[in-house]
């Protein structure tokens, strides 16, 4: 039996626009960010949403869950502290910033989650 499946490296067609995704520098502030709260057994599973609109980092406790939390870029904020926020999983936004090291800097996760559980 033949399989007819492909695997497609680099294909221009369904290549994703640069500016409809993180930059290099920022998935590597949000990676570090995923690495470090791994390693304290907080986060356990990550995920990708990408559109015309936004990108967003999902993570998730456990992989049957929703996420916890999303660190999203958008591409159109209407204001220039949107362009960075975090929401919780109802979509709530808990913290938002023009910049990306600014919104994920000093954050107590364990205390933001507290208050997410409170609203």
């Amino acid at each position: 039996m033949r399989n007819n499946l492909k695997l497609v490296i680099n294909n221009p067609g369904n290549k994703i626009e640069e500016k409809h995704f993180f930059k290099r520098d920022e998935l590597k502030i949000i990676l570090d960010l995923y690495a470090k709260m791994v390693s304290e057994g907080s986060w356990k599973d990550y995920g990708l949403n990408i559109s015309s609109k936004q990108v967003s980092f999902s993570v998730f406790r456990n992989a049957a869950e929703n996420a916890l939390y999303k660190i999203c870029k958008n591409f159109k904020p209407k204001n220039k502290n949107l362009k960075y926020f975090i929401t919780d999983s109802n979509g709530k936004i808990l913290k938002n910033s023009y910049e990306l090291k600014l919104l994920l800097k000093n954050i107590n996760w364990k205390k933001l989650s507290s208050l997410t559980k409170k609203s």
